[in-house]
């Protein structure tokens, strides 16, 4: 009975992949350049044989069912599904043969523990490295990688056996992804179902499976906060929402302080105009973190929309701005738009935290006529980080006013072996009738 049910499925699957060729005939997802939705021959029932009696290893029969019926390794999400041998040459033998000791919902504080190795500042000798890696990566084959240092894995023993899971590093706080689906198969098949209803998968298999009205339908049925979230964040697959779902988010934005901001954000991406109302509402807040989420949606929607309502309130709250995130998303905003200029902004160039004054010269640095506020700069320059005046160079170049020399001198050694930037101090000094070589020997 089961093998007849996988039979069925296997069926979809090649159908699939030729729905999904015709579907994205640029290659325009994500990895499918590489692979063009085609998959390679298929593996032998004695070549599969030989692999497990040799490896000491029992594959999920899904997983075997695709390498022996579809194809062994080709098309599939990100750059595609190793073949069983480069499956096999990209993870240690050592795991491979291991227990395996991850699962879904591991807490921090556990991954924390079992990475420790890893990620310490200690050095340890390679093999204990190797072996710490090994245990984490215990069980488990390497089946395809995301880029950089995202990979794919496919469960091999144990509880979770047949699963996939998605790595991103050895970073504290950040345990490996398991998907949602329990196996290979529907993994695989949920990745072509995506591409043929045109969703964005991005980051397929990250984000809740379902479709609208699923979606909509966990949302309300479950009492979990974290539940309820991750629903609502599925839904950023969708280009496009309809206006049933369009009326659920309203409600939510207007209902659940909670999760009001993801709601917004998803109100946006279909209608902006609707979205508008509720943006305007958490820029007036009198929270912090409503501000920051206000200008973060304001920012996803700057090339589709037009923010201009927004400027002026954005531009009168300014001085609620407490952080660098914030700082930063401001400065986006309010930079597309010339509406930064070094008076409201002398705040944040005059701050006490670097961070924020790295933020604010970077935000300002389109500003025009620098030269009509020096008193700005000379007040900026004035706390004496070095790293400041670094910035401005860097960002701002040289403000070819008298009272700013001496500040210009200072770093002048520093400069002058580097063409570019000699150019650009010895440019101001002649648009001021001085010496070139004023800096080298002249008071400032």
């Amino acid at each position: 009975m089961w093998f007849g049910k996988n039979e069925t499925q296997l069926d979809r699957i090649k159908n699939k992949l030729d729905q999904a060729m015709r579907q994205d005939t640029d290659f325009s997802v994500f990895g499918a350049s590489s692979h063009q939705y085609k998959v390679n021959e298929k593996l032998t029932a004695k070549a599969l044989a030989d692999w497990q009696a040799y490896n000491q290893v029992t594959l999920p029969e899904p997983y075997a069912q695709f390498l022996t019926n579809i194809g062994n390794g080709g098309a599939g999400p990100y750059y595609g599904i190793f073949s069983i041998e480069k499956a096999t040459s990209y993870t240690e033998r050592q795991a491979l043969l291991a227990k395996s000791v991850l699962y879904p919902a591991m807490t921090k504080e556990e991954w924390n523990h079992l990475t420790e190795p890893l990620t310490s500042d200690e050095d340890i000798p390679d093999k204990e490295y190797d072996d710490a890696r090994n245990k984490v990566l215990g069980g488990m084959l390497c089946i395809g990688t995301q880029g950089c240092e995202y990979d794919m894995y496919l469960v091999l023993e144990g509880k979770h056996r047949g699963r996939i899971m998605y790595t991103s590093g050895f970073y504290p706080d950040h345990p490996f992804f398991f998907v949602y689906e329990d196996s290979f198969l529907d993994w695989y098949e949920r990745w072509l179902d995506e591409i043929i209803l045109d969703y964005d998968i991005g980051w397929f298999g990250s984000r809740m499976p379902g479709d609208e009205n699923a979606l909509i339908q966990i949302y309300q049925s479950t009492p979990s906060e974290e539940t309820q979230a991750k629903a609502l964040e599925a839904m950023f697959k969708f280009k496009k929402v309809s206006q049933p779902t369009l009326g659920f988010l309203e409600n939510i934005a207007e209902q659940s302080p909670k999760n009001r901001a993801t709601a917004i954000r998803l109100i946006c991406k279909t209608s902006f105009d609707t979205g508008g109302k509720y943006i305007l509402e958490l820029l007036q807040s009198d929270e912090q973190e409503d501000f920051l989420q206000a200008l973060m949606i304001l920012h996803a929607s700057r090339k589709t929309a037009n923010l201009t309502e927004f400027i002026p309130l954005i531009l009168q709250r300014l001085d609620r701005i407490r952080d660098v995130e914030t700082l930063r998303y401001a400065g986006y905003i309010l930079e597309d738009y010339d509406a930064i200029t070094l008076q409201n902004f002398a705040p944040f160039l005059c701050h006490a935290d670097l961070n924020m004054q790295t933020t604010a010269i970077y935000a300002a640095r389109s500003c025009e006529n620098k030269l009509e506020s020096w008193q700005i700069i000379e007040q900026m320059l004035k706390g004496g980080d070095p790293q400041v005046l670094k910035n401005s160079i860097l960002y701002w170049g040289i403000i070819p006013h008298e009272k700013l020399l001496s500040y210009y001198k200072s770093v002048w050694s520093e400069y002058k072996r580097h063409p570019n930037f000699k150019e650009k101090f010895i440019g101001c000094l002649r648009e001021l009738h001085l010496p070139d070589d004023y800096f080298d020997k002249g008071d400032s």
